[in-house]
């Protein structure tokens, strides 16, 4: 009709063959790859061989949201391949870190049983350190989690593979894979065990340590894995509690000076301790909310206590903004953004607020379009359209935002 671009105004959609890497760039970033990996030996190569496969992970990722089944074929096999090359190696062999993101890549491909397979492996060999070993936590955790989302409801949840997963952890004894139920005095049991271990991390992060930050990656996985027990266990309340004590407590021991260095230690010396804890936290309530009926209202005041202490996390501000798309009044997310882009110099605030106003546009437009057909709806919405670019002034006015490119970009597409 030659009026379809006509009010029409998105924020640089990445059509479907954009997304991914073009041939020479991919050539060059594997040719890194295999070259550095004749340079490292030990744990720096146990590092490399981690980034590698994350990364190829991250490739396959882009392929399932294009949904080009083809080319997801293509790349589950190479990166398979590369999977299995890399945990050949003698070094490889009992890094229980390689054996996860194997684990995961055939989860993502689709292929359940044989993720299983590699994730109770993984587990029967990983020896008995329980929840003192960081790497089986980490392991035990996101095996959980995927099972945890295979669910449809939560009845019988308490029988479940999931728990049967984190009640064997807790338990620090050899795994058996699951074989349909769980005994409930081992329920029990874990849950004592999940308690004294979660205290004794707490307690710890109020004392000087030269390992803290493993330390606090390995507090988030307890606080994790007790969740996700008491969750399938108990209830969603139940597991709510665990999080709201834990951040508390992170809040409470905040930085202290220790007296005869004068360093400063506590869980504040790292943050992202409670910003991990924050993230299982809003995800977990996402989860339930689709399963179940629950109110939205812990899940936006945990975004917005959340997004105010960390203004950067990106994560955080999809999910707040995906939770106010189903919000009819705007003008509760306008404060808030309003709030936070005079408190903090970070960028992500102002690009999060315009993409919630363009979306907001896009949804008008297509209400008015309805029925009608591009042709006869050439009446932009002006009132959204200045309030963006009201919006895109005062970023780019900003000492990050005049620097930043991808602002500017925006801002030229928009106005096209």
């Amino acid at each position: 009709s030659g009026f379809n671009s006509i009010g029409h105004m998105d924020t640089m959609l990445r059509r479907r063959h954009h997304i991914g890497h073009y041939r020479e760039g991919e050539e060059f970033i594997q040719n890194v790859f295999h070259v550095l990996f004749q340079l490292f030996s030990g744990k720096e190569k146990c590092n490399l061989s981690i980034c590698w496969l994350q990364y190829e992970i991250f490739k396959v990722v882009q392929c399932l949201q294009t949904k080009k089944k083809k080319k997801l074929k293509a790349q589950g096999r190479k990166s398979k391949k590369l999977a299995k090359n890399l945990l050949k190696a003698p070094d490889n062999r009992n890094h229980l870190s390689l054996w996860k993101l194997y684990a995961y890549l055939e989860w993502l491909l689709g292929n359940t049983d044989d993720a299983r397979n590699v994730f109770d492996t993984a587990l029967c060999t990983a020896g008995t350190g329980g929840l003192k070993s960081a790497q089986l936590c980490s392991l035990s955790l996101l095996y959980a989690q995927l099972e945890v989302e295979l669910l449809e409801s939560l009845e019988g949840a308490a029988m479940s593979r999931p728990v049967h997963i984190l009640t064997k952890l807790a338990e620090s004894g050899p795994y058996a894979p699951y074989s349909g139920q769980v005994l409930p005095v081992n329920i029990l049991k874990a849950r004592k065990t999940y308690e004294h271990a979660l205290q004794d991390h707490l307690n710890k992060t109020s004392v000087p340590d030269q390992d803290q930050v493993s330390d606090a990656q390995q507090l988030v996985n307890v606080v994790g894995c007790y969740a996700l027990f008491q969750y399938l266990t108990v209830g969603i309340d139940a597991a709510v509690l665990i999080y709201a004590q834990t951040s508390e407590q992170l809040k409470a021991s905040g930085p202290q000076k220790c007296e005869n260095t004068g360093d400063n230690f506590g869980i504040q010396n790292f943050p992202t301790a409670l910003e991990a804890v924050t993230a299982l936290h809003t995800n977990l309530l996402r989860f339930h909310m689709k399963i179940s009926v629950y109110p939205l209202n812990p899940l936006r005041e945990a975004l917005m206590e959340a997004l105010k202490r960390y203004p950067s996390n990106q994560s955080l501000w999809r999910l707040y903004i995906h939770i106010q798309r189903k919000s009819h009044s705007a003008s509760k997310a306008r404060r808030f953004f309003d709030g936070v882009t005079r408190s903090t110099n970070s960028l992500e605030p102002w690009l999060f607020a315009i993409q919630a106003e363009q979306m907001r546009k896009k949804l008008i437009e297509k209400v008015q379009r309805a029925g009608v057909g591009e042709i006869h709806s050439t009446i932009p919405e002006t009132g959204l359209t200045n309030r963006i670019i009201a919006l895109f002034e005062h970023a780019v006015q900003s000492e990050n935002g005049t620097h930043c490119p991808l602002l500017w970009r925006m801002y030229l597409n928009f106005l096209v």
